[in-house]
């Protein structure tokens, strides 16, 4: 009891007259050991070059390792009550929130096996009893600063990921906007029509259908994809696509084609880049540009699918493009109200559209109408 009250007082001491500095301006040591001389020596080693945090087992180590700001590094002590340094050590890894923190487990032990373990777990070094102060420093000095040159990197890494999904959206929608430019009448259809195929998915999720295929990162994959879905109009004549009035079989037969060739190109593009993953923004786009004017009755085309058969995207890209076609003035139709927009929609469930789909249209059609305000032509009619 003596012992315990003597070193209760010499970690006392310490935690009373530690340097209290900024986090902001040190970096930030937390020291996990149930005996206080060890959190005493090691404090007194460290306290004039850093701020030091305490922890005497293993469960206060990991709730302190998990607040922010983070610590810079961990001193873990291995042979503890409770959780030892081992356990410790492999909750840490497995959280987000301190994998990356480097631990130095310091112990007594020395043997091969027991340092092989502490490496297995994701320890980064080892410092033996009795402790060496300047060893101690040395030690802690080596870590931190390959602490802080692996998250420069990952920032930079972060920085040049950012920069270059900047440029893939950008391209992707320097892409559609020439495709659009070729059709004028359709202003802003592609910004409308990408954030009615988002809507209409974050709602499927948050209601629990399609679960199965949607999730944020496929939402987002789609959100991307969108714009790219009449690409293909570039293919198509002018006096076929730019015709006021109504087109002839022939003709009709010929803008079909503006499917094919939006697929084509973009099948050339993920050749070009080498890419097969099912979850790339490009096999998005070349569903969507290929399969959105299928109908839920099979009598859409190019192929004529029919259900389920027709991908999820081109379903949901289906109802954000009739939406907004219908409630968009062209030179062969006025706008139509938001209201007959929804009517014509809502009748086109089992035959047109995927009912699915109408059904969770119509739960939110308000979030179509402030869509289609937000993103409006600037010389539309109102919508409302």
């Amino acid at each position: 009891m003596l012992f315990f009250s003597k070193t209760g007082e010499m970690v006392q001491s310490f935690l009373e007259n530690r340097v209290m500095v900024s986090p902001l301006t040190k970096q930030r040591i937390l020291i996990v050991d149930d005996t206080p001389a060890n959190i005493a020596l090691l404090g007194q080693s460290l306290q004039n070059k850093y701020e030091i945090l305490v922890a005497t087992n293993g469960l206060d180590a990991i709730r302190m390792a998990q607040k922010t700001p983070h610590p810079d590094l961990i001193l873990l002590d291995i042979m503890m009550p409770g959780l030892d340094g081992y356990e410790v050590c492999e909750q840490l890894k497995k959280s987000l929130l301190t994998s990356k923190i480097p631990v130095i487990f310091v112990t007594a032990m020395g043997e091969y096996e027991n340092e092989a373990r502490g490496f297995e777990v994701g320890g980064v070094d080892y410092i033996t009893k009795p402790i060496s102060p300047v060893i101690v420093r040395a030690r802690v000095q080596t870590h931190l600063a390959l602490y802080d040159q692996n998250r420069e990197l990952e920032k930079k890494a972060a920085e040049r990921t950012r920069e270059i999904v900047h440029t893939q959206e950008v391209t992707i929608y320097g892409m559609a906007v020439l495709a659009e430019t070729r059709d004028n009448e359709t202003g802003k259809h592609i910004m409308r029509t990408q954030y009615y195929v988002k809507a209409l998915a974050e709602h499927l999720i948050a209601t629990d259908r399609y679960c199965d295929y949607l999730n944020a990162s496929r939402i987002n994959l789609l959100f991307k994809s969108a714009p790219l879905h009449d690409i293909g109009k570039v293919g198509i004549v002018d006096s076929i696509l730019l015709k006021p009035g109504k087109l002839t079989d022939e003709e009709f037969d010929e803008m079909k084609k503006h499917t094919t060739y939006g697929r084509d190109a973009i099948v050339k593009s993920e050749q070009a880049l080498g890419r097969k993953s099912t979850t790339s923004f490009l096999t998005l786009a070349r569903e969507i540009a290929y399969s959105h004017h299928e109908k839920w009755d099979g009598k859409g085309y190019p192929e004529g699918l029919s259900g389920e058969e027709i991908p999820l995207s081109g379903r949901l890209m289906a109802i954000a493009d009739v939406y907004d076609a219908l409630i968009t003035k062209r030179v062969y139709k006025p706008a139509f109200p938001h209201e007959k927009a929804v009517a014509i929609i809502t009748e086109g469930r089992g035959n047109h559209f995927d009912p699915v789909l109408v059904d969770a249209f119509v739960e939110i059609q308000e979030r179509f109408r402030e869509i289609s305000l937000k993103y409006a032509d600037s010389d539309d009619e109102s919508y409302e």
